[in-house]
This record gives structure tokens, sequence and C-alpha cells, in this order.
């Protein structure tokens, strides 16, 4: 470890604290170094946070540096009781957030054995989210265990309204440890051994920047159109700097997410186009010619110029489409497939500049290689690798350094343009295999094969070796673990990352006899060069934000809630003020006696602790009780039960009729029940427009099915929430004064009627006559047809029986007696042949 991340690691096990380090400085190294530290069976350690590839890499490295006790992974593979055992056994353990929260409210966990918490991406933590959750659960129990939090992320404090202070109160911390590029260790200790840089600034095309400058204008015009739409809308973010950004996209969101019903259609495609016009940009640096022509494509027709914001309809857009096509073709007139074919296009489409200086830079290092001695068929091969964004990218470099720019663009030609414009058949794939490789020699290649299976042979790589990495497909740690396996000598930036930049950095100061030379390949006064001057501007930004709350931040005494006062820890829903009027009026209202107060339970279906409102319910003071539940999500009541259905889910099963059928078990086995409703606290409340309805469903249809719903369901209610907070207090409402629900009765309902909506299961006539015997209703005769396979069946059953099937005394005696009883059919009255008076009207005066 480097020296800086030495202390880093230090100041994380002296106290508990939130770590917020820059990107790229190696904090998964700091972690893991923890993880080690706690991986004796004598501790117990949760770890939260960490996907499943980060928990493979933590566990395969933590085996390679000859770890005995590896932290174990705690999934719904394991059954309760190895659960518990497991626990027990100590050591470090990844589990997730579900199943850690069952076990705390059952106390299966023996909470006060835990040393200790160590959450990763800590950003992620909210005031309502399943850590928090457990966390407070956590607190609760165990006074004594630490808390260790780590984010890699310090623009995600950046956003919000004291985001860093929410985080470490829902944390229980009180220290908050900054670790940016400029502080004094880490910059000292990387600017000892720096890598050799070459920035190499190209010129784009001439069409290039027309392209640039047209989407640049486009961009512009829509902003302006956004702002001149919305006065009222904060336009601080509003900047063609901003929008270039990666993140530009979803911090407009989030601003407009409350308002989003209540502006205008063509704002909200405005929303859409700056992102389709950014895409652009992207795509104009990122791809070749052809590619980004195809693209280009896509936006000329007539329906998405229908559906545009009117950009498409400007001479700037005009400039992009020609301009994109004249990179391909050298005039208009001859993309025309009327005209001549196009068997003599070849060589006249635009070349990557990107890809040229990258063949430029590999010679180069071939000639130095040869230059200080370095034989090509040296051991171990010089390495350069080559760094893209994504896999596109990778690939198109891959066919461009083995067949040359020519045939690349020739063959992208052929696959996108050459069905509409016609096809080059000298840029055919089968031709090109032809004379390419074995196919050449496929008279010889056999008999060599067979000879090379007898013996055979160790080829040598010619030195240097070139390597594509693309960094959108894999994590941060797979970057690094490619640095320090690879040890490449050369590498060349074909794309700006600010994360790979420090990575570089810190691989070097970790290899200080290694000679590093990174190429950096930059456009020239282009987007992509001022996107990346931007990324690093926004986490300065945001570490300075970070210092200056540090400095102002009020931190109270109880903050980790080790002494019991801490208030976040209390339960309940009363108000401070509330509280502390009662405690000065206890005595001489009360006459000093305490009042007895029963604390209310629900049952809570295992599937819903995925959401917010167990969390929050608990919160306020209500017991929860997890149950594996086969009919409803919360039985508040033995009468009332309660599906719920956010937005996405009740759309989902309007359509595919899953919530007819909950709604019929409802209505079978409960006298109230409901369904909730629940909106996103960020979005508006409300169903008006598209925004939340999904290309099949329109806002009018979900009403309307609603109403159907209703309509044969009428015992069903419906209620509208908007938010998990507001659902909270509205099962808190509904509880009072009512009897509390029992868990083994509501775990039963619904085990005998698995197949109850298979109509086909039973005889239609037999059903019939059996609903019509005494005792039976719709709650019970699906149990009765289960149970018995014929009326024979049913008469040899006893009445104990019956009532154990029933569920009810008085029914199984009903249904006993009418089948064993003696029945004494009544006599028919003689008909009276007297005919009624006849009664006149009264006439009105």
């Amino acid at each position: 470890m480097l020296d800086y991340e030495n202390e880093m690691f230090l100041s994380a096990m002296q106290e508990d604290g939130l770590t917020v380090t820059a990107k790229g400085l190696g904090l998964e190294q700091v972690f893991l170094n923890l993880l080690k530290v706690y991986c004796d069976p004598g501790n117990l350690v949760l770890v939260l946070g960490c996907n499943d590839q980060e928990e493979n890499w933590f566990n395969s490295q933590l085996a390679l540096r000859g770890e005995k006790h590896l932290p174990k992974k705690i999934t719904t593979d394991i059954s309760t009781n190895e659960r518990e055992i497991v626990y027990l056994e100590g050591g470090v353990l990844f589990i997730t957030t579900r199943i850690l929260v069952v076990d705390f409210l059952m106390d299966r966990i023996p909470a006060h054995l835990i040393t200790g918490v160590m959450v990763y991406r800590a950003h992620r933590i909210i005031d309502s989210c399943q850590e928090s959750f457990i966390l407070r659960l956590y607190r609760q129990k165990n006074k004594k265990g630490f808390v260790k939090a780590f984010s890699g992320s310090p623009v995600s404090f950046s956003q919000g309204f004291c985001q860093v202070e929410r985080v470490m109160k829902n944390l229980f911390i009180r220290h908050l440890h900054l670790w940016p590029r400029f502080h004094s260790t880490v910059s000292t200790v990387l600017s000892a051994h720096q890598p050799e840089v070459i920035e190499i600034h190209l010129e784009m095309t001439a069409q290039m920047q027309d392209v640039q400058t047209a989407v640049l204008e486009l961009i512009t015009f829509t902003l302006k159109e956004i702002k001149r739409l919305n006065p009222n809308l904060d336009t601080e973010e509003l900047t063609v700097e901003n929008s270039i950004s990666k993140s530009f996209h979803k911090i407009l969101q989030r601003e407009l997410n409350p308002i989003w019903h209540q502006l205008s259609g063509k704002t909200k495609q405005l929303v859409s186009d700056l992102k389709t016009l950014r895409m652009v940009l992207t795509y104009l640096t990122q791809y070749d010619c052809i590619t980004f022509y195809n693209f280009i494509s896509t936006l000329k027709t007539a329906e998405s110029a229908m559906k545009s914001g009117g950009w498409v309809l400007l001479d700037s857009a005009e400039t992009l489409f020609l301009t994109s096509k004249a990179r391909v073709f050298d005039s208009i007139e001859s993309s025309k497939p009327k005209n001549k074919p196009k068997s003599d296009n070849s060589g006249r489409f635009e070349e990557n500049p990107k890809w040229a200086e990258i063949g430029t830079l590999l010679e180069e290092i071939k000639e130095e290689l040869k230059t200080a001695g370095v034989s090509s068929d040296c051991l171990p091969s010089e390495k350069v690798l080559v760094v893209t964004r994504d896999e596109r990218t990778a690939g198109q470099v891959r066919d461009f350094l083995s067949m040359g720019s020519e045939q690349v663009l020739g063959r992208l030609y052929n696959k996108c343009l050459g069905e509409k414009f016609g096809y080059l058949p000298q840029f055919s794939e089968d031709r090109e295999f032809k004379h390419k490789g074995l196919g050449k020699k496929s008279g010889k290649t056999d008999t060599k094969e067979a000879t090379d299976t007898a013996a055979p042979e160790v080829t040598v790589v010619e030195s240097p070796v070139t390597l594509l990495h693309a960094l959108d497909s894999c994590d941060s740690f797979d970057t690094a673990l490619l640095l320090m396996e690879m040890k490449p000598r050369f590498i060349i930036l074909y794309d700006c990352d600010m994360a790979f930049v420090r990575q570089v950095e810190v691989y070097q100061a970790a290899h200080p006899n290694l000679h590093t030379r990174v190429y950096f390949i930059l456009y020239r006064g282009s987007v992509e060069e001022q996107a990346y001057l931007t990324t690093l501007r926004r986490e300065k930004k945001a570490f300075e934000s970070l210092i200056k709350a540090k400095t102002d931040m009020v931190i109270p005494e109880d903050r980790e809630g080790r002494n019991g006062d801490n208030l976040y820890l209390e339960r309940g829903s009363e108000k401070a003020s509330d509280i502390m009027m009662e405690s000065l009026g206890k005595g001489s209202r009360k006459g000093g006696g305490q009042e007895v107060k029963l604390t209310p339970k629900v049952i809570v279906d295992m599937r819903e602790f995925r959401s917010e409102l167990p969390s929050l319910l608990h919160k306020r003071g209500i017991d929860i009780e997890p149950v594996t539940l086969e009919v409803g999500d919360y039985i508040l009541t033995p009468e009332i039960c309660v599906e719920r259905k956010s937005i996405s889910d009740l759309i989902g099963s309007l359509n595919s009729g899953r919530l007819y059928n909950q709604a019929t078990s409802m209505t079978r086995f409960y006298t109230k029940p409901m369904l909730l409703i629940e909106f996103d606290s960020n979005k508006p409340f409300a169903l008006q427009g598209k925004y939340y309805m999904s290309r099949d469903v329109q806002s009018s249809d979900l009403v309307a099915r609603l109403q159907l719903l209703t309509m044969h369901f009428p015992k069903l209610r419906i209620l509208w929430s908007p938010s998990p907070h507001a659902t909270a207090e509205l099962v808190e409402e509904l509880k009072k004064g009512r009897e509390e629900p029992d868990a083994s009765k509501a775990a039963t309902l619904g085990i005998d009627i698995v197949d109850d909506y298979n109509v086909d299961r039973f005889n239609a006539q037999i059903k019939d006559f059996v609903s019509k015997l005494p005792g039976i209703n719709s709650k019970n005769i699906y149990a009765i047809l289960n149970k018995a396979e014929n009326l024979l069946d049913l008469m040899d059953l006893s009445e104990e029986t019956l009532e154990d099937i029933l569920g009810s005394k008085q029914n199984a005696a009903d249904l006993f007696n009418a089948l064993h009883g003696t029945i004494t059919v009544p006599e028919a009255e003689p008909k009276q042949d007297k005919k009624k008076p006849f009664k006149r009207f009264k006439s009105r005066k």
C-alpha cells in the first residue's frame, strides 16, 4: 500500500467515520485490507453495499493473499437454521439487505455479538432505504459495535440539501474523512513518481468541426426554448457547458420530476431532444463517419421530425444532415442508387483521425524498441494498452489494426448502408477471407495441422503486444487489476477518463521502477475535451463544498447512538413539542401514574422488504412481523388486508390480470380488503399525461380498468398515497383502536386454494351442489373440495374434522347435521281458489 493508503487505512481503523475519496485513488485496496483484518472468526462483521462482482473480487484477492477464513456470502440459498449457525461461526459476511432486515426483526442474528458493520458505496444511503433501516436496528440492539462507511463518489454528496449531513445521520457517524486528489499526502505520493505523459491534440477535420458547430447551435436553441416556455424554472444548470456532460440529463430530470405533469408536451420533447443531441456529439468523436451517418439518418425521418421540438427544421439541422452525408460520399449526387455503381467509391470515406494516430504511435513504439535493442521475440513481451470507452469502439480499433481503415469502413458501409445505396463488392467479407489467413493455403494446411497435433510448437508473440481494454465493460477494480497484472509500458488513451488517469498515477507510484508512458489523445477545441475538463471541475467543486460543510457542520455528541440518547433511534410518530409538553404535565394531569401503551403490530409479506414502507412503519413505533403471505401484502387487523401497488406494478398487474386474482382472494378472506396505490415521492401525485404510462397503457385505460375492478368487487377500497411516508401515516391511522392481527392465521390463508382460480379442476355441477349445502360459503368451499374427492368421502368425515377444515364450529355442525340428520319435508299447503278482492285506485281530487 502507498503512504496515503496506509494513512487512510489507519484513520478508518482508529475511529468510526465516513471516508470519501476521489475516483481512482484505490479505495478498494483500503477496503480489502480492512476485510483482511476482520476475517478472524472471533469477529462478526457485516458488509453492506457490495454487488456480486465486488464480493467475488474481494474473495479472490483475499485468497491470493493466503487468507484462511474467507468472507461468506449469505443468500436465499441458505436456510434459516443454517444462517443462525453461520452467524455464530463469525468472520466477515456479505449479506443481502432483505435477509438481514428479516433476521434482525425475528432476532435470528445475535446482535450483541456483532463486532461492526462496514458500508460500501455509502453515498447511496438515504433515510428510508434498507441499509439505513438495518443500521437503525443494529444500533438499537448493539451500542458497542463500530460503523465504517466508504464512498468513491464525491459528486453524489453535492446534490440535494445537506446531503452529507443526512447520510452521516443515517449512518450514526460523527467523523468525516475527505481524500481529494489535491490532498497534501496524496499529491506528495503521486507526484514523486509520475508517468511520462504525452498529450496529443488532434485537429478535427473541417467536416467534423462543421457538424460540432451545428449541433452546439441546436443545443443552444433547445435550451433557450426550455427557458422561454418555463420562465419559473431554475436555469443555473441549463448551460451548454453542462449539457455535454454525462450526468446532465439526470440532473435535469430530477429537477423536473415534481412538476413533470404541469409541463407542456413541447417542453417534455425538448428535454428528450437534449439527450438526443448530446448523443450526436458523443457519436461524432467516438465512432467513424459511417456509424455516425447511420445514426443521423434515423433522426431525419418524417416521424422523428414530427416528434422533435422544432430543431429538425432549422438551418443548423440541415447542415448536420448534409455534412454527415458528405463525410461518407464525395458528393450528394453520387449517393443516389440510380446513378453509377458504387464500385468507384473506395477510399473516399473520411477516416477517423484517432485511428491514423494510433497506427502512427504503434509504429513509433516499434521503432523505439528496435533502437533500444529490444528484439521482437523477447520474453516477456512489451505491452501497449489501448483504452477505449466501450466495447464497440474497442472492436473498431481492433479491426483497424488488423485490416486497415479502408477495409473497416468498406465493410461497415456494406453492413449499414449497402442495402440502401448499393453494396461495394471489393469489401465483401467472403472475398476478404479467401485471401487472408489459412484459407490461402487450404490444400496444405490439412497435412500441416496433422503434424502440428503430433508435435505442437510454442510460438512467441511479437513484441510489442497490443491490448485493448473497454472501461464500461468492467468495474474500476478490474481495470486496476489489469494494470497490476499486465504491467504495460505504453498506454494509449483513445477516450479520456478521469478515474483511469488516477489509476495510472497510482500504478506508477506503486511501481517506481517501471517507466510508464501515457499517450493522451484529444481533439483540440472539441466537446470531448470540454467534457473531460467539466468532470474535473465538478469533482473539485464537490470536494470544496464537502470541506466547507465539514467545517460548518454541527454534530451532536450522541450522534453514534452509543449512550441511548440519540433521538433518531426513538420510535414513534409524536412530535418533539408534544413529547415535551407531555413530560411537563405528566405529574399534574395523571397523578403520577404511567399509562400502559401497547405496541401496534403489522404483518408484512417477505417480498415487501424491498420497499421503503416497512422501515417507515418501524420508525413510527409499529412492530413488523415478517411472514410469507399468500393473500395481501400488509395485514393491519383481522379484517383489514392491504395490497400495495406502485404505479409500474399496477400497470403490469392490470395487464396480466394478476390484480383480479389478488382482489378475489382478498375479498374472500377479509371483510375490509384495500388496494393501496403508492406514488413516488419524487414524482407528481397525478395520473395525468403519458409520463407514468407505457406505450400500451394510457392514463384513461388505467382509470377505466380501476373502475371495472371496483364494480366487480364492491367491498374493495382503493387508497391513494403520494409517498411512502404518507402511507406509513395512513397505516397508523387505520390501526388505531382495532384488534391486532394473528400471524399464524394470516400465513395459512390461501394455502388450501392454490389452484382455486383454475375453474376446470372441479366439476361445475358438483361445485354448485356443494356450495348450496348448509355451512358452506365462498371462504371454505375450496377447502372441502380439496379434502374430499367425492360425496362418500364427505359423508365419512367427522364433525371434528369438518371443524378443522371449515375453521368454524357452527358451520361444521350445520354441514354435519345436514348430511347425517333426518330431514322432514314440510307438507304442501292446499291452494286457495279464492280470488283477491279488486281494489280501485283512489282518484285524486
